[in-house]
């Protein structure tokens, strides 16, 4: 007897698990739900982004003869849940049971686990294998809890791959890692590729108008929006970004330009992690890239290394210490959101840069996501909640499996270190060497303090100061505790003062 094929808003996969064996008389059943718009506050731009993704897809399946049920947001009769939608459809089809890929985070993966006994009938759950590591596989790191190491892991995925390697089993070049080659300041006359647009079609701009509509009031904005919604434009998108963009990748993956919040960057994230494109085919498109010599092996490698090594080892460290790693906090912090996170009213040019970047796109590259906006949240001691609702709202590329082990391990240490080897704490020189944000801020970067001084000083020495001893016992923080008990402590204290001063003035009303 037939069956529901429910596909998810992130599995927009033609080979996707529950579609794999597709049968006559089967239906797959998509739906837009509010509860899944307003869980957070989600950024306009991910909320139309994702409806028109989802719109697309089921026309494609249609276009095959595919039996679809589409739920849009505003049907009648919506229940507004994922749970409350598959009960309807079951009342449309006739059917013997519903076949699901496993959900991405763990609240819907836990829904799923209920869905058959509230339903009275059978729910398989199927493996997400569009990872290339199972969860299974990853266990076998060490139990929850323990340190994790990604190099490591990163060098048996390469091996298991075979991307970027020799017929002898060696690393194309020598060496594993190339990051120290990803951390170039990009110079004045270099200028990135033009961006390709995708003009909004009638699908899309029906989406448009009902987040408008329905979501107005959430963070971001709608207008110019032309990101690629159809597995077409995604895949002429990724062609575009290695062909254009991936030979300059390599060098200035880390550097920031004044009012070019891409450069360089892919900004495909948002594409694979909702199932247009696929981890694996992106890199098969950089190493050809590499093996034909359009691209150096830099490039290729920082590339690889983000999908087959963090994104792939982000994911195991948030399946296996699931459900309470959310609740890290090692380093105490409790200070609420600045509004300027919201506004991005802020004087801090750096910052402001980020957010109006993260505001327009739903969107920012890595090293302003870590060293910009989470190296700020990490001196200011923000509440790890606060900073984890953020990060999942203003980011359409963001669901908890990636998100929540970007800010509790590596943006926030909060979990103490289980994979980061320390924090990624750093002053303004930072900034100043990697971006020319400085010479457009009102703050000297060059000052520590006084009157003028860069704010990101001031704190960084007062987190030096607040967390002196757990960064005492770090081999690779050590050195700025040393040079903290060199300064002089009477201006250590003034740097303290100005510091919290700082942070007290911070206007503050709530989330957004």
């Amino acid at each position: 007897m037939a069956c529901i094929r429910f596909v998810l808003g992130d599995q927009l996969t033609r080979d996707v698990s529950c579609l794999r064996d597709l049968a006559p008389g089967d239906v797959v059943l998509m739906a837009e739900v509010h509860e899944e718009a307003t869980y957070v506050r989600h950024h306009q731009r991910k909320i139309a982004f994702l409806f028109s993704a989802m719109r697309h897809f089921a026309m494609d399946l249609a276009s095959e003869g595919v039996a679809v049920d589409y739920v849009r947001l505003d049907d009648p009769g919506n229940t507004g849940s994922l749970g409350g939608e598959l009960a309807r459809a079951l009342g449309r089809h006739e059917v013997s049971g519903v076949v699901v890929t496993e959900a991405g985070e763990w609240r819907v993966r836990a829904a799923q686990e209920d869905w058959g006994a509230a339903l009275g009938l059978p729910v398989q759950v199927r493996e997400d294998d569009r990872f290339l590591c199972r969860h299974e596989e990853f266990a076998r790191l060490g139990r929850p809890g323990t340190p994790l190491v990604m190099e490591g892991f990163y060098r048996q995925m390469r091996r298991r791959t075979g991307y970027l390697m020799t017929e002898e089993g060696e690393p194309e070049g020598g060496r594993w890692n190339l990051d120290e080659e990803n951390r170039a300041p990009i110079p004045r006359g270099v200028r990135p590729p033009e961006r390709p647009g995708f003009e909004p079609d009638a699908v899309t701009k029906e989406v448009l108008a009902l987040v408008a509509r329905r979501f107005g009031n959430h963070f971001g904005r709608l207008d110019g929006f032309d990101y690629p919604v159809t597995r077409a434009q995604a895949r002429a998108y990724l062609g575009w970004f290695v062909r254009d963009a991936l030979p300059g990748f390599g060098a200035y993956q880390d550097a920031m330009r004044q009012g070019e919040p891409m450069l360089f960057h892919s900004h495909l994230s948002a594409l694979i992690n909702c199932g247009l494109l696929t981890a694996a085919e992106c890199c098969d498109a950089a190493a050809e890239a590499y093996d034909d010599g359009a691209a150096p092996l830099s490039a290729a490698e920082g590339f690889v290394r983000q999908l087959i090594g963090w994104r792939e080892f982000i994911r195991g460290v948030y399946w296996r210490e699931m459900p309470g790693y959310g609740a890290s906090n090692a380093l105490g912090a409790g200070r609420p959101l600045p509004d300027f996170f919201w506004t991005a009213e802020t004087e801090l040019n750096c910052l402001r840069q980020a957010i109006e970047g993260t505001r327009d796109n739903a969107y920012s590259h890595h090293i302003q996501r870590l060293m910009v906006l989470g190296n700020f949240l990490l001196l200011a001691g923000i509440d790890p909640k606060a900073v984890q609702e953020w990060y999942l709202i203003v980011y359409h590329d963001a669901y908890e499996w990636v998100e929540m082990p970007n800010v509790v391990g590596m943006i926030l240490y909060a979990d103490g270190g289980l994979f980061a080897t320390k924090p990624y704490a750093a002053s303004g020189n930072y900034i100043h060497k990697m971006s020319d944000y400085c010479a457009h801020c009102r703050y000297d970067v060059r000052k520590r303090l006084g009157r003028g001084a860069c704010p990101l000083n001031l704190l960084y020495w007062d987190f030096v100061a607040r967390h002196r001893e757990r960064l005492s016992r770090n081999p690779r923080a050590r050195h700025a505790v040393q040079t903290l008990d060199r300064m002089d402590p009477v201006r250590v204290e003034a740097v303290r003062r100005e510091a919290l001063a700082f942070l007290d003035g911070l206007p503050v009303s709530g989330t957004y």
